[in-house]
């Protein structure tokens, strides 16, 4: 929770249950209910419910007129800021206004925006330094009016430029409870009419209660605002829309304020408890609450991933010391000599110095891997699916079940795309008719976008080769070390720099790619803000998937398989031998990759960066603030609530946080062959993750406004494409990469015995030292002490006294159509049972199917009671009619008699109720 006195005050205790809704049961922000689209705002003004745990008093005297104005009393649902010439803290009076009229700001805005939006606008809402015109008196008249419309539309507002923020004035902005109900109309947002009981069976209900129990300390200490088991019957208003709120210069921010979710949600001391994403939800808005819904189920569906991994990878470390091949290469008696690793300077080597490779390697390739990666695979079908289920019951209780994204006029033209047309329709100068940007207003825009995506993809494969080229000189720089400790862990020291340095350009470009893709999107000028955001995700995605996973990919397929073999190697540049994977094969190397990428990006770009970038820019503002000892100000004076809000960082959209979850997710499923401690890493990573992003959006970032949605969009199609391309290549990577196939073919065509022995014979080829070509022999030959003639490679080839010498072997064709018939075999049973598991599991869980359609007749029997009640209301109104007109028409009749002789007065009768004339 960040409240304003929170800063000074943090080790303070909270002392009782804040009632969240005093007059109106909306929880800012609510310029109008589209700013906080919750399912039930046109309760009675007396409804409230608990949500968190509050201040003090003493807390709360000091702190709540940052929240409301300053009759204590209406509470601060938005505020603008806008720029003022003079410094305002010394004066002794305060200007405000309290202005109440008769519609909301939605019309405002949407009839202002073509005084204030421009095709550069934004939500952030210009800056302090830019002008308009020059004019700083005209940018005042534009601000008088804009707020003029916005009284006029219904809302009160406030105006305060006698704050403890130096040139910077703020205008707060209150919808009344009426403002609130039309707009709700307006929206057709779903209103409570009944309470109706979830019903379950006996047994599922006892089962439930006993499973709640157990997780009772693993949930928030936090009221929800609807009883457990209980749920309103929700029925829909009729219309719905979306505003714009676009400037140019004339304010300088705009957001609502914050006022809770800090103990129970954004604390790292609760990782272990259930989110409240209910509360999340009507603090935020639909579309941030699902991101942390989806966040939260992701990080406990990795729980059941990371333990099989765990047993996978202690399954390798059991059966290290039993692996055959680990000990032939191992056996202090083997006394294979291999081929130089390089030219010149490099010279014949042991392989049974490669022991400690092969025994590392088999942690990561060994059978149980085969198993893992079909897991996975199942893993994320499943968590697709539940997700699914999560989701539509998310939709069920927030009554989003009829709601759909194009109620909120998503359609409604960007401003940028609308200046694009204006500027069309008056160069053709055509204003009758409707003008809109065709594809050929868009090509350039689009062959611009197609050149740049290449280009950018270019450069990433070219820093790809520039690392090769670094392993490369620096494997043979190390060979030439006099230094035997460097010359003994060159492959080591190699391998780890060069993931280092993948994993430092990585992160560079990174920030290089989302600036691009945004620079690309805009160029397009997409007409809806869907639309943008929907084109800005897929080129961000490509071109940081590229970035992430380009070294990683060319270690799993193409390293080791163009190099050619000794006497007749592959180079680059006629100077560069192209590397060799260790005899352990380059799963291991993949592994290190894998790992250092993984935790790097977790630990620096995902953590350290979402911490330490929002801080400095909020440090940045204070500068900017002309406030030189600032803090110090801050622990003497108390900042109200909408000005500390005010040097919050701008709520910048999901899209980084989906962003960096996606990748992750490709790190657990592509290549989890080849590192079966990836989901844990994950997992470990997720739950500081869950915590930090509250905290983040509570204390670091203005309060963004609420956006409904009834899903995640298009970033569960991109799980889900990246789900099914995990699937093709932890096929290739166990068929390729590691040496499963190779295994199982000696063992079962070569093998003598049956068993793995004389494996790693089988795999090694023949090389007559004689044939190198010139220039190209060790540098000193008797290295190991003795002459070489015969060395050995690893490769599938005819020796040298053969009839046929370095050819190509029919063992290699052999493991190749074993290989290729893996990778068909496995994708394909692996994806049919996963679109098994879809089958089997169902997108809407029973019981809220069933309580949907419960809910369906029920609502029918209260309108069908209703109107019932309403007929007989006009049937008994009706009978009292006609009866009065009876009685009235005896009753003149009765006149002349019934009147007193002197008075003309009438005698008391029943007629008298009816009121005759």
């Amino acid at each position: 929770m960040t409240l304003s006195c929170q800063h000074q005050k943090k080790q303070s205790k909270w002392s009782g249950l804040f009632n969240e809704i005093s007059h109106k049961p909306l929880p800012p922000p609510a310029v109008s209910c589209v700013l906080n689209p919750f399912p039930s705002p046109c309760l009675p003004p007396c409804a409230c419910f608990q949500l968190l745990k509050a201040l003090t008093p003493e807390e709360n005297s000091l702190c709540q007129h940052g929240l409301y104005f300053q009759d204590g009393q209406r509470r601060v649902d938005y505020v603008l800021t806008y720029p003022v010439k003079k410094p305002s803290a010394g004066r002794s009076s305060r200007q405000s206004t309290h202005l109440l009229t008769e519609n909301a700001v939605a019309r405002s805005l949407r009839h202002s925006s073509s005084l204030l939006s421009s095709p550069a606008a934004d939500v952030e809402l210009g800056c302090p330094g830019e002008t308009f015109g020059g004019q700083e008196d005209h940018k005042a008249f534009r601000r008088e009016e804009f707020e003029g419309k916005l009284r006029d539309m219904g809302l009160e507002l406030e105006k305060d430029e006698d704050t403890k923020v130096t040139g910077v004035g703020f205008v707060k902005i209150h919808a009344p409870w009426n403002v609130l109900c039309r707009e709700a109309e307006l929206m057709k947002l779903k209103m409570p009419t009944k309470k109706v009981r979830l019903q379950s069976s006996g047994v599922v209900e006892k089962i439930s209660s006993l499973v709640s129990k157990v997780l009772e300390p693993l949930r928030p200490h936090v009221e929800e605002h609807h009883t457990k088991n209980i749920k309103h019957l929700s029925h829909t208003f009729s219309r719905e829309k979306q505003h714009l709120l676009l400037g140019s210069g004339v304010y300088t921010a705009a957001y609502p304020l914050h006022d809770l979710l800090y103990e129970e949600w954004a604390n790292y001391s609760v990782f272990y408890k259930y989110q409240p994403i209910g509360l999340v939800r009507k603090y935020f808005g639909e579309k941030i609450g699902l991101y942390f819904a989806w966040l939260g189920l992701y990080t406990q569906m990795l729980i059941p991933a990371s333990l099989v991994g765990v047993i996978v990878f202690l399954y390798g470390c059991a059966t290290v010391d039993d692996n055959i091949p680990s000990m032939e290469i191992c056996h202090p008696k083997n006394n294979i000599t291999m081929c130089p690793l390089c030219d010149r300077v490099c010279s014949y080597w042991k392989l049974s110095t490669a022991c400690g490779t092969a025994r590392a390697s088999h942690l990561f390739d060994n059978p149980a891997t085969v198993f893992f990666s079909i897991f996975m695979a199942l893993w994320a079908a499943m968590f697709m699916e539940h997700w699914k289920r999560r989701q539509m019951r998310l939709n069920y209780e927030w009554d989003l079940t009829g709601f759909e994204d194009e109620e909120v006029s998503s359609d409604h033209p960007r401003a940028e795309y609308e200046f694009r047309v204006m500027q069309k329709s008056l160069s053709k100068d055509q204003k009758s008719k409707m003008e809109k940007l065709t594809c050929r207003d868009r090509l350039p825009a689009y062959m611009t976008n197609i050149v740049m995506m290449l280009l950018m993809i270019g450069v990433t494969f070219a820093i790809v080769f520039g690392v090769i080229l670094y392993r490369i000189s620096t494997k043979a720089a190390l060979h030439m070390s006099s230094n035997p400790i460097t010359r003994n862990h060159v492959q080591l020291t190699v391998k780890t720099t060069a993931a280092i340095i993948n994993l430092v350009v990585i992160l560079i470009l990174d920030e290089v790619y989302g600036a691009v893709a945004r620079w690309l999107t805009v160029l397009e000028v997409p007409k809806t803000d869907k639309s943008f955001e929907e084109r800005l995700i897929f080129k961000t995605f490509i071109l940081k998937f590229v970035n992430a996973f380009s070294p990683i990919i060319y270690i799993a397929f193409f390293r080791g398989r163009l190099v050619g073999r000794p006497g007749s190697y592959l180079y680059v540049f006629e100077s560069y031998r192209m590397e060799e994977c260790a005899h352990g094969g380059c799963l291991m190397e993949l592994c290190i990759q894998l790992s250092i990428t993984m935790l790097g990006k977790q630990l620096i770009q995902n953590n350290l960066f979402e911490i330490g970038i929002p801080k400095l820019k909020k440090l940045i503002r204070y500068i900017r603030s002309k406030q030189g000892a600032f803090q110090e100000e801050e622990r003497q004076k108390k900042l109200q609530r909408y000005e500390t809000d005010h040097f919050l960082e701008p709520f910048a959209g999901l899209t980084p946080e989906y962003m960096e979850m996606i990748i992750q997710f490709g790190f657990v499923t592509l290549f989890v062959a080849s590192f079966p401690l990836a989901p844990l890493f994950a997992l470990l990573n997720n739950i500081i993750e869950i915590r930090l992003d509250a905290k983040k959006f509570v204390t670091e970032l203005r309060r963004p406004v609420a956006a409904r949605a009834k899903d995640i969009g298009i970033w569960y199609n991109l799980l889900r494409g990246v789900a099914k391309v995990a699937v093709i290549i932890n096929a290739f990577v166990i068929s390729f990469t590691s040496d499963f196939i190779p295994r199982m073919v000696y063992q079962y065509m070569y093998s003598p015995d049956g068993s793995m022995h004389g494996f790693v014979n089988h795999t090694l080829s023949y090389f007559n030292v004689s044939h190198f070509q010139d220039g190209k022999e060790p540098m000193d030959p008797l290295h190991l002490g003795y002459h070489v003639e015969i060395c050995r490679y690893k490769d599938y080839r005819e020796p040298p006294w053969s009839s046929t010498p370095y050819e190509i072997s029919k063992e290699f064709w052999a493991v190749l159509a074993v290989r290729l018939a893996f990778v068909i075999v496995f994708q394909n049973v692996v994806m049919l049972m996963s679109d098994i598991v879809d089958w089997l599991i169902p997108d809407i869980p029973k019981d809220i199917s069933l309580q949907i359609h419960k809910e369906k007749i029920l609502l029918v029997d209260l309108f069908m009671k209703e109107e019932q009640g309403k007929i007989h209301i006009l049937e008994s109104s009706y009978r009292l009619s006609t009866g009065c007109k009876e009685n009235c028409s005896r009753s003149d009749n009765n006149n002349s008699t019934a009147a007193h002789p002197r008075s003309g007065l009438h005698t008391n009768s029943p007629v008298d109720s009816c009121k005759c004339h």
